[in-house]
């Protein structure tokens, strides 16, 4: 009879009231990432456009008519894209004057709008012209000029650096000083229109 009441107190300890269970709960975190890629793609079986060589390029820098006011002059360089491909040129053009026996003069080349503009590449096809006005004084000397007779010796030819290396020389029309020690105020190159 002792037997059967350990039986019994053992079947009560095990089924029952203290049961416990589990709960699972599954969390959730959504994420969201934006990229944003830009791709440039040129036509089929085509190449994008180098920056133009001086080999590339023929020009002037000539006299731009009626100008002429509060003592400064401007002229207009061209460049001509001389080559049998499309190439570019940017910037504020880069550039050294030279004297009639080719012997470098006094040059300083500034922006016209230093900070203000943003250049951009202007694709040029076979014989297409960019172009850039300067301004300048001719005749009004400034600090280290000479302050008697011409401020500076005239300048027969400019020599343009090209973006994609090498330079061009395109004549002075017509041949002029350029005082303030050679500064020429470039605008940026454009498409001529």
């Amino acid at each position: 009879m002792a037997l059967a009441a350990l039986g019994l107190t053992l079947a009560a300890c095990g089924s029952g009231s203290n049961a416990s269970s589990s709960v699972t709960v599954t969390v959730t975190r959504t994420r969201t990432v934006t990229t944003t890629r830009t791709v440039t793609t040129t036509p089929h079986g085509s190449k994008a456009a180098a920056a133009c060589s001086g080999g590339d390029l023929s020009g002037s820098f000539a006299l731009v008519p009626g100008s002429a006011g509060a003592g400064q002059v401007e002229y207009a360089l061209t460049l001509t894209n001389t080559s049998g491909k499309t190439c570019y040129v940017t910037g504020t053009p880069q550039a050294q004057l030279l004297g009639k026996s080719g012997s470098s003069l006094p040059t300083n080349v500034e922006p016209a709008q230093s900070g203000a503009a943003t250049a951009v590449k202007v694709s040029l096809a076979p014989e297409a012209v960019a172009t850039a006005n300067a301004r300048f004084s001719p005749d009004v000397p400034g600090t280290g000029d000479a302050q008697t007779g011409a401020c500076e010796p005239k300048a027969y030819t400019l020599r343009v650096q090209a973006n994609g290396g090498g330079t061009v020389d395109v004549p002075v029309q017509p041949p002029t000083s350029v005082c303030e020690r050679g500064l020429l105020t470039f605008q940026l190159l454009h498409a001529a229109s």
